[in-house]
């Protein structure tokens, strides 16, 4: 799509860091008297107490106008003392902490303040005894554009800790006038349940590039079918900034993350929904590094090298299987607003969690998402070179097991690679030896975003036609459009989908991985494995 102008030479469109688009956005803002304020605001309700917990530094500014779910529009300032009886939480989403079997992350929102937020939580839905307050989160949007509206959202976040492994438990959020134990707000009570201490069959799902619309609702139901355990959402959450190539001219409308959250409840309150960042995640308003607000908006274990500045890198393990999150715009060379943010500290700490996880006796599969491709031949954004440079090396030093992208819109699926190169194919039904055949990469973008397309000719309901040899490209280093020959692309489908895995434990550990298309039919499947374990102390055992 155009991008409108905002008034700036091209060149700095095109090679501002989000750092410099961050400094650029709030020095024109704040001439024209916005931040000032957004400022003065924000200090009024420090005062009040209606917020409760005070909001990171990081998210202060908030205060106007709060626009809930559209088409419905709330014009009360977010900064009111309203009745809490008339104000409804909606949005609400779960994700684990460090340790899934005794910690999980509440979050949701309200369209404007409200006093002494809190959620209930027990082990039967009509005893709802411990009570935990919530911390509060706002973020101020002013109007990016001349066709958008200043815009104010309120945050809310609970931490449950010393949760019970293998319990299921059941939970409801409120405030003052707004009691989910109060009958009339029965509906509101969710439930969620935590890992098991011992490692169990169980399935987990993924996908990239889910945005707003009736292809990503469809997935979500489809998804609440496979009965996960929880959800990898490879980034490009909602495309609030709709045009994501890292520029200060990317039209951006907040109010997009107040459908998507409504969109996703149904599945998100419900089952962990684990994030991370994707190039239209960046959003250069809230805070230098472009991520201040992801952190506002979701909680999600803070066991990564930069908790604080990254929030979409981290890890968790969920019986046999170790889960990796990282951001790929550090080491982009398409997209290259953040790249070298991290001064090569995410790699460093991959390299170092990676073997943590590989010397886990509890750990059989290694599963990494991240948004960038590091294998993929579409038409749209095809490979990173700077995934391959510095992070395939360090999948395959630790035997990485599965590795799940997004960023292209289609569904695809390597064969083995090792070094490069295709160690084993791996057609449509068969099994690969992740410690010696090589990995497996999967594409998984075709969540709900308008799709792309291959370079392949001969399509047939969706699937491409299977050949050995395919002309793509991959992004070298300058931006530079690399063509190579491929010969590892196995599995190519251009409909919505999304991924299913089933993780077995025991002597002879396997995942089963699943692509399913949008109508539920069966798009792809292999297995991966790993070897026999000899030893009692076997997950599962």
């Amino acid at each position: 799509m155009d991008t409108p102008r905002v008034g700036i030479p091209d060149r700095l469109a095109r090679d501002m860091s989000m750092a410099e688009q961050h400094e650029y956005l709030r020095g024109r803002f704040t001439r024209r008297g916005l931040l000032r304020a957004s400022a003065v605001t924000a200090g009024a309700v420090a005062g009040t107490g209606l917020l409760g917990a005070g909001a990171p530094a990081a998210f202060a500014g908030g205060g106007g106008t709060a626009r809930p779910l559209s088409p419905t529009l709330i014009t009360t300032p977010a900064t009111a003392r309203v009745d809490g009886s008339l104000v409804a939480p909606f949005g609400r989403h779960l994700a684990f902490g460090a340790d899934p079997r005794t910690q999980m992350r509440i979050s949701w929102q309200v369209p404007f303040a409200v006093k002494r937020p809190f959620v209930r939580v027990g082990l039967k839905p009509w005893d709802l005894s411990r009570r935990i307050p919530a911390e509060v989160r706002t973020l101020h949007t002013p109007p990016l554009s001349k066709k958008l509206p200043a815009v104010d959202q309120v945050y809310l976040h609970a931490a449950l800790d010393g949760l019970a492994p293998g319990q299921t438990y059941y939970y409801g959020v409120g405030h003052d006038g707004f009691d989910p134990a109060d009958t009339r707000n029965f509906a509101t009570v969710g439930t969620f349940a935590t890992a098991p201490e011992r490692s169990e069959r169980f399935v987990f799902t993924a996908f990239g590039d889910q945005g707003v619309s009736y292809h990503a609702l469809a997935n979500d139901q489809l998804i609440l079918g496979q009965n996960p355990v929880f959800h990898l959402h490879a980034g490009d959450i909602c495309y609030a900034d709709d045009s994501g190539s890292g520029k200060p001219t990317d039209v951006y409308d907040a109010r997009t993350w107040d459908q998507f959250l409504a969109q996703t409840e149904t599945v998100a309150s419900r089952v962990p929904w684990m994030v991370t960042t994707g190039n239209h995640d960046m959003e250069a308003w809230y805070s230098p590094n472009g991520y201040g607000g992801q952190s506002a908006r979701w909680t999600l274990p803070d066991n990564g090298f930069d908790a604080r500045n990254s929030p979409g890198v981290y890890s968790f393990v969920y019986g046999n299987v170790g889960v990796v999150a990282l951001d790929a715009n550090d080491v982009s060379y398409e997209i290259t607003a953040n790249t070298g943010y991290s001064g090569g500290r995410q790699t460093r700490w991959l390299d170092r969690r990676l073997r943590e996880l590989r010397e886990r006796r509890d750990v059989d599969f290694i599963v990494v998402f991240f948004h960038h491709c590091a294998f993929s031949t579409t038409n749209g954004h095809a490979s990173d070179g700077g995934v391959r440079d510095l992070w395939v090396p360090l999948f395959e030093k630790h035997q990485v097991d599965l590795v799940i992208n997004g960023h292209n819109h289609v569904y695809e699926r390597t064969d083995a690679i090792k070094r490069g190169r295709v160690a084993k194919r791996v057609p449509i039904g068969e099994s690969v030896d992740s410690s010696r055949d090589g990995i497996v990469y999967v594409t998984a973008g075709g969540a709900g975003k308008s799709l792309y397309d291959f370079p392949v000719p001969d399509s047939y309901e969706g699937h491409v036609k299977d050949v050995d040899s395919v002309a793509s490209y991959h992004w070298a280093k300058g931006r530079v459009k690399a063509k190579e020959t491929v010969e590892w692309s196995r599995v190519r489908y251009t409909g919505y989908s999304f991924l299913a895995v089933e993780a077995e434990p025991g002597r002879h550990p396997r995942l089963t991985v699943t692509a399913l298309a949008e109508s539920g039919a069966r798009v792809d499947r292999f297995e991966v494995t790993r070897p026999a374990r000899d030893d009692e102390d076997a997950p599962g055992q």
